[in-house]
């Protein structure tokens, strides 16, 4: 290679690092990886035999912590993937049970994604219109006791008009949910966080009430409803024990039509320009009442629909505290896509998967299982702080993003 060339081939790699250091996905990917780093080092320093060993030397500690981070990380590899070395096993001999089992962590990890996706869509839909849902919890709820209601008093129809009508229903009870506040926030300038975590509370007791009353099972003593129909479930493509069905790739497209609606039409655009400046929108011509109820009536459906999604997929029934907080993940969920919807799936594949090997860590390693949760604050915080991460690793201060989401303020119009 000549002078010419290895100035040429070293200006092209300074160039293309120094692109490298100002993208916000570097940042994203170095957040998490340094959340995982932090959540390794959290269980060194919380675990007994790391102590123990401090008394016999600092090589043995160092030793001593590192396997016990590494058996933290091996169990939630192998709770939210599966052990290759059984499911190597498990093909060779051909055993269809077997192979189930083997496979069986990674496709309930997409399981536990699924709502995620949903109620990850309806906070960043909220964002880029400039409206902080932080109700997705409370139309979670609503939307799975609308779509749970469809399917058991419903009767005598196909399943390919009964699934569709039931997560219609759950689609619309959790827009209902949203659209009061949307039309408080338009027309009364109510602030839609005040509202938003007081409707939580009222679908909260809402469900205690059905659960107890109208929609608990005549049959049972629990405050839970009757198993629903065959005709209302969504299609599973496994036999036992995995719980994998076809709900995952609804919402793989209600993300891929929420990015045409927000970044491929007119009136996306027209909703994206009232989230980014108000004034200006309305300077423009446009709407801003209308674009605040429609959307926080489009937000609570997305999240309607991750609870139609529980109780047409997963549980089959709805009963008391049946979600694990995917309604208030799902904050941090938009935050970590940049309330992108590819980065919302991407964020929610990764809390689901996590979500998933949590169990296995704790049964395995012995590690609290809330240390997943310390472990995705870390992940959120670093993402919220970017200047963090940027001094860490000595990146590049970005250029300005004009998709940059930013929320109005609390006396925001």
């Amino acid at each position: 290679m000549s002078e010419s060339e290895g100035k040429g081939a070293k200006k092209f790699a300074s160039v293309f690092l120094e692109e490298i250091s100002k993208s916000p996905l570097t940042v994203t990917v170095l957040a998490i990886f340094t959340g995982l780093l932090l959540g390794g080092l959290l269980v060194v320093v919380t675990s007994e035999e790391v102590y123990a060993a401090a008394r016999v030397s600092v090589w043995e500690m160092l030793r001593v912590g590192w396997d016990a981070a590494w058996r933290t990380y091996k169990a939630l590899f192998i709770g939210s993937i599966g052990d290759p070395a059984k499911i190597a096993a498990a093909f060779q001999s051909g055993e269809a049970e077997a192979i189930r089992r083997a496979i069986n962590p990674f496709f309930e990890s997409l399981v536990k994604s699924t709502p995620y996706i949903f109620a990850g869509l309806a906070v960043a839909l909220g964002f880029r219109v400039g409206l902080f849902n932080i109700g997705a919890e409370g139309q979670l709820f609503v939307g799975a006791i609308t779509a749970v209601s469809a399917a058991l008093y419903i009767k005598g129809l196909p399943s390919i008009l009964h699934v569709p009508l039931a997560l219609l229903a759950g689609f619309l009870g959790g827009g209902l949910w949203g659209f009061i506040p949307g039309w408080l926030k338009a027309k009364t300038g109510g602030h839609e966080v005040i509202n938003t975590i007081m409707m939580n509370y009222i679908a909260f007791r809402l469900s205690e009430y059905l659960l107890r009353g109208p929609l608990k099972d005549p049959e049972g003593y629990n405050p839970v409803t009757a198993q629903i129909p065959d005709s209302a479930k969504l299609m599973r493509f496994f036999d036992n024990p995995i719980r994998f069905h076809i709900g995952f790739f609804i919402a793989l497209l209600f993300a891929y039509l929420v990015y045409l609606l927000l970044f491929k039409t007119t009136w996306g655009f027209a909703l994206r320009t009232v989230g980014a400046n108000p004034r200006a929108a309305r300077y423009a011509g446009m709407d801003i009442v209308k674009s605040t109820v429609v959307a926080m009536f489009l937000s609570g459906g997305l999240a309607g629909l991750a609870g139609a999604n529980e109780v047409l997929g997963v549980n089959h029934n709805l009963a008391l505290a049946f979600s694990s907080g995917y309604g208030f993940d799902a904050i941090a969920l938009a935050l970590l896509g940049k309330s992108h919807p590819l980065g919302v799936v991407l964020a929610s594949i990764l809390f689901g998967f996590l979500r998933n090997g949590a169990v296995q860590m704790q049964l395995t390693a012995g590690i609290p299982i809330d240390i997943i949760s310390i472990l995705q604050a870390a992940i959120l915080a670093f993402i919220a702080a970017p200047a963090i991460i940027r001094s860490l690793y000595r990146l590049k201060e970005p250029e300005h993003d004009l998709e940059a989401v930013t929320l109005r303020g609390w006396g925001g119009n």
